[in-house]
């Protein structure tokens, strides 16, 4: 269960700067990678269906709460946005 939590954050960054339709793709790809990791021998196909399911609609969600801006940040730690 541990697992699954710290991977969490990693769909987030892979999503941060794609499209509706690559975020959606993109978080199923990651999900079905960690569902499949994050699962026991058994089970890995279950586990890649759900984490599929799963990244598709969190990668969906993220898709249309972007506003197509991203989060840059210079060598001096200035943070400043601009399109993707």
């Amino acid at each position: 269960m541990k697992k699954i939590f710290l991977a969490l954050p990693i769909m987030a960054v892979l999503a941060g700067c794609e499209t509706p339709n690559q975020n959606q793709a993109a978080g199923a790809l990651t999900g079905a990678a960690l569902g499949a990791a994050v699962s026991g021998d058994d089970d890995r196909l279950t586990g890649a269906a759900v984490g599929a399911a799963t990244g598709a609609i969190a990668g969906s969600l993220i898709g249309q709460n972007s506003n197509g801006q991203c989060t840059y940040r210079n060598a001096r730690g200035q943070t400043f946005y601009g399109p993707c």
